[in-house]
Parts: C-alpha cells; sequence; structure tokens
C-alpha cells in the first residue's frame, strides 16, 4: 500500500466564485492560511493579489491583520465551537485611518469532513457610520434651531396677543373693538396649535391631547363662566402627521369660536362637542352645539371669516362639509373618505 500524503484539490468553481465576489472574501483553510482572496478584498485593503499565496491571514499586508482576538475566533468557528456573525473589529494601518469592520465567517461545507475550510466576508463601515453620525448631528442642529423657532414664535404670538387686547381697550367703536377681539382669539388658537405642535415627536400628533389642551386654551380665552359653557372633547386614538393636524386644529378652532360666538345668547346654558374618529384612511371631525341652531347650509347667520377658513382648510384636506340641525343646536361635520378615493 502506498504511503504517498494524500492531496486535496480545492474545487475550481469555489474558487472562481471566491475571487470574482462583488464583496470582500477570504477563503482559509483550519490554521487559517489563505486559500483565496476576493479581488473586491484586495482592492477594499489595498494588498496585492500576487503577495496573497502561501501566507496565513496574520501576515497579510503590513501585518494589520494579526488579530488575536479574530484569530482565536475563527480557532472556535473551525472547531465547531463558536461562529463569528456581525463581529465588530478596527482595522489599525500605520499612517491611515482606521477602518471600522464588521465580520462574518462560517465553515463551508464542500462534503469532505477530512478538511475544515472557512469563509471570511469583511464589510468596511467606516464611511457608513460616519454617514450616520453626520445625520445624525444634522437632525439634532435642526431639532435645537426649530426648538429655538418655536420659542421665539411662541414669544410673538404673545406679545402679539397682548397689543391687540391693549388696542382693543383703548377703542371707543364696539364694532372695532369686536373685531380686535375676534383677531386675539384667533391669535390665541394659533398660539395653542404651535404650542401642542412643538411638543410632538416624529413629525406626528396625538389627536385627543390635541384637541384637548387646544378646547381648554379656547375655553380659558372665551368663556368667561364655565358654570354656563362648556367644550367637551371625544377624541380616538387616532395619530395624524403634523400638517393634517394643523388644518384640523384651525378647523375646530373656528368652529368653536363661531359657536361660542352665535350659538348662546344671552346667558344661555350650552355645552360644545368636538368629535373625531377613523377607521383606515377614513376619518369624521364633528363639532355640534345645543344652542339655538343656524340655518341649514351655512356656518353662521352671516358668512365670514371664519366661513371661508374653515371651507378653505376643508378643500385642502380633500374633506367634505356637512352642516346640519343638531337639535338642539347645529352640527358641522368634516367628512373624509380615503378608501372610496382609492376606489375611484
Amino acid at each position: 500500500m502506498s504511503n504517498a500524503p494524500i492531496v486535496h484539490f480545492e474545487a475550481a468553481s469555489t474558487l472562481a466564485v471566491v475571487v470574482s465576489s462583488n464583496e470582500p472574501l477570504l477563503f482559509l483553510s483550519r490554521d487559517q492560511k489563505v486559500i483565496a482572496a476576493s479581488t473586491s478584498f484586495c482592492r477594499t485593503f489595498e494588498i496585492d493579489p500576487a503577495t496573497i499565496p502561501d501566507r496565513t491571514l496574520a501576515s497579510l499586508g503590513n501585518g494589520e491583520w494579526a488579530m488575536p482576538k479574530l484569530a482565536s475566533l475563527l480557532q472556535a468557528t473551525a472547531s465547531g465551537s463558536a461562529r463569528i456573525e456581525a463581529y465588530e473589529i478596527d482595522l489599525q494601518r500605520p499612517n491611515r485611518k482606521t477602518r471600522q469592520l464588521i465580520v462574518n465567517a462560517q465553515i463551508l461545507d464542500d462534503g469532505d469532513t477530512a478538511r475544515i475550510r472557512l469563509l471570511l466576508a469583511i464589510t468596511d463601515v467606516t464611511d457608513a457610520r460616519a454617514e450616520a453620525k453626520l445625520k445624525d448631528d444634522l437632525i439634532r442642529e435642526k431639532a435645537i434651531l426649530m426648538q429655538e423657532v418655536q420659542h421665539r414664535v411662541a414669544n410673538s404670538l404673545q406679545i402679539t396677543a397682548s397689543v391687540l387686547m391693549q388696542s382693543a381697550r383703548q377703542i371707543q367703536s364696539e364694532e372695532a373693538r369686536g373685531h380686535l377681539h375676534n383677531a386675539h382669539h384667533r391669535v390665541m388658537s394659533i398660539a395653542a396649535v404651535q404650542r401642542q405642535l412643538s411638543m410632538s415627536s416624529a413629525g406626528n400628533v396625538e389627536l385627543h391631547t390635541y384637541f384637548t389642551q387646544l378646547c381648554e386654551s379656547l375655553g380659558a380665552s372665551m368663556i368667561a363662566d364655565d358654570d354656563r359653557l362648556s367644550i367637551s372633547v371625544n377624541v380616538d386614538d387616532s395619530v395624524v402627521e403634523a400638517d393634517v393636524s394643523v388644518s384640523l386644529g384651525l378647523i375646530v378652532t373656528e368652529l368653536v369660536i363661531n359657536a361660542l360666538k352665535h350659538a348662546f345668547p344671552g346667558q344661555q346654558i350650552g355645552t360644545i362637542v368636538i368629535d373625531y374618529c377613523s377607521t383606515g384612511s377614513d376619518w369624521t371631525l364633528s363639532v355640534a352645539d345645543d344652542g339655538i341652531g343656524i340655518p341649514t347650509g351655512s356656518l353662521a347667520p352671516k358668512s365670514g371669516l371664519g366661513t371661508g377658513i374653515v371651507e378653505a382648510l376643508a378643500r385642502n384636506l380633500e374633506s367634505e362639509i356637512q352642516v346640519s340641525d343638531a337639535n338642539p343646536g347645529t352640527a358641522v361635520i368634516i367628512r373624509y373618505r380615503g378608501n372610496a378615493r382609492r376606489q375611484t
């Protein structure tokens, strides 16, 4: 019987796949000698392919791949006691920027249990990490700037509201004073909208809290006797994008102001109820009062600025307005039917 040593030849197809891979790959023996390296590996880490044959992983390049921890993990992987998955390492080379790498390694099963082959995949995430950090820094700076802008807007709204109230006290004309009071109410409602949006996260607004705080602000500025008039909010757990919430908030503001001005003359006791519910992409917003009622088909006894604002905002939301007799009082309903729009 011949005592000649058994010579193993690597499958040409395996070597071809490794060498031609677009990803940095190393094909290693159990003792971590490099059998083949992908062209991408050589290009990425600036290693001459001619210097690779018969070299160990630790001796590649100028010795920068001699990492005891990586060698230990590869040895454990070859023995079957471990597996390298998304292991992060730093590749340090003299006079060059440290590269952040993620490595994965596994035994390559070619059907021959008498020998062990390892496939080592390396991903350079240095640039991706740097870009992610830059993006995070930009987002953080934007958030700081937005907070500053919101702070300045809030201060400006408060100053504007104060000036309007001072002007109203000094003017003798009841009509002019009424216009200034209306302007003051709208400024305060916009301030409430701005305050709630500044507290929202990820560009989304939870409507129940939003409408509740908005109506509390409106009530505080326009209702002198809480025992006579009240505002109730019945809203589900809907969350909408910030730009949609702005339109919804302004619609609620105008309709509540309209009801407070016209629905309860004299000392009449009453309640305004805000309802909002959604199903899928469909939603319905209702502002109803139990006051004296108004002629069906109009938002106020005399169409004015508030009516135009509500109609414009409803069009912007691609929704429909319906005004009906609430018996007693009036209900203004804004409906959006997204499902129906998709079917047409």
